[in-house]
């Protein structure tokens, strides 16, 4: 995957290429750095096409699909001696000093991002989904898993109606057998992870409600979501996993929980009394 130049490639086929991919082509050339952080759904957008279009572009170019093309630009865009699978700008002759300047501005600027995307009428909304659900569940895979077993962990502090499965297949069992009541929130970076959209698909058909928390306003994802809230975090494909990213997420969760304990703070101040004084004992 290294060896391979994209520019290189696309004006190689170009002349292959369908009209429709060559609009394709055109905005990638000439918004590359743009493009590797952009979801399928943006780019079809912008290029005025359809997903299967990219997605038949990316094959014409022999790439398994978006996200494999995705990671050849990344490497394309590599410059000097920059890593691509870390944060970005980081080089390999970086002191410890630049490196720890560098991570810090990075979960920064996520922060920063996040911040700037909050709408207040969404949180509000989220937190009257929050009060008036029988359940709230939390789904996610990988990285984001991590996410959605720390919000778990944070709610069941305040609250006895929280959930989360580590397991796919039991998320799937989960968002099966949820009902009109119950909320499901869904975290996933690309919004286009397949189990993170199979369980909102579930769930929506079950009439449940759909929260998601991602980076792209439109997705597969965010197609089954009642509710979008908008993490800041750019990841390159090379950087799935990043911390800034899951630094974003769950930032968005903590401030779900402080309203959240605000709207029902009689409640939720007693429920973290007894949660506080049940391990107490394990404390030295």
């Amino acid at each position: 995957m290294n060896g391979i130049n994209i520019f290189s490639t696309i004006h190689s086929k170009y002349n292959n290429l369908t009209n429709t991919e060559k609009k394709v082509a055109d905005y990638v050339l000439e918004h590359a750095s743009q493009v590797v952080y952009m979801s399928i759904t943006d780019i079809a957008d912008i290029c005025g096409v359809g997903e299967s279009s990219i997605f038949r572009f990316c094959k014409s170019l022999n790439f398994k699909g978006y996200q494999d093309f995705k990671i050849a630009l990344a490497h394309s865009l590599t410059s000097g001696n920059e890593i691509p699978q870390l944060t970005d700008k980081i080089l390999m002759d970086d002191t410890v000093a630049q490196v720890a300047s560098k991570v810090l501005a990075t979960n920064i600027s996520a922060l920063n991002e996040t911040f700037g995307l909050i709408d207040s009428d969404k949180i509000t909304k989220a937190i009257d989904y929050f009060t008036s659900a029988e359940r709230i569940l939390f789904f996610g895979v990988g990285s984001s898993l991590m996410t959605a077993m720390e919000s778990n962990i944070k709610f069941m502090r305040i609250t006895n109606k929280t959930g989360c499965s580590i397991d796919s297949h039991l998320q799937m069992m989960q968002a099966a057998l949820m009902t009109k009541n119950d909320v499901a929130v869904v975290i996933s970076y690309s919004g286009s992870t397949v189990d993170s959209i199979e369980v909102a698909k579930k769930a929506k058909e079950r009439g449940a409600t759909v929260i998601s928390i991602t980076r792209f306003e439109k997705s597969p994802l965010t197609s089954y979501s009642d509710l979008t809230l908008l993490c800041g975090a750019n990841e390159g494909p090379l950087q799935s996993g990043s911390l800034s990213a899951k630094i974003s997420q769950l930032y968005l969760m903590d401030v779900l929980y402080v309203e959240y304990f605000k709207r029902t703070f009689e409640e939720s101040s007693s429920n973290k009394e007894s949660t506080a004084e049940s391990v107490i004992g394990k404390l030295m």
